[in-house]
């Protein structure tokens, strides 16, 4: 038996047949480049801060300002909110509450 020091399994083959072609070759992985990196001076995305509205509210703003950082209606949020009251044993209530202690008002009004 040949002994190798490569990753590359050494198989016999027939006569005449190509030998396989190796399970994993360096070439396999292309080398990273820089040009999936942001360039210099570009901003990346904001990251998502959950902030109260202060126009967009009915009760505390959560809903108001959750929309706002999803960019979505707040009318939607609305009702799921609702349905998880209704169906989570008042669990979204409890979430509510929560986030209406912890999260600050937005800074514009």
């Amino acid at each position: 038996m040949e002994q190798t020091t490569d990753t590359t399994t050494r198989v016999p083959s027939a006569a005449g047949a190509e030998p396989p072609a190796p399970l994993f070759s360096e070439q396999a992985v292309p080398p990273l480049s820089d040009a999936a990196a942001p360039a210099a001076g570009t901003t990346a995305t904001p990251r998502f801060r959950l902030r109260r509205s202060r126009t967009d509210r009915m009760i505390g703003g959560v809903c108001g300002g959750l929309a706002e950082s999803l960019n979505i209606d707040a009318t939607l949020l609305r009702i799921g909110l609702v349905a998880l009251t209704l169906l989570g044993a008042g669990s979204g209530l409890v979430v509510y509450a929560a986030v209406w202690m912890l999260a600050p008002e937005t800074d514009t009004p």
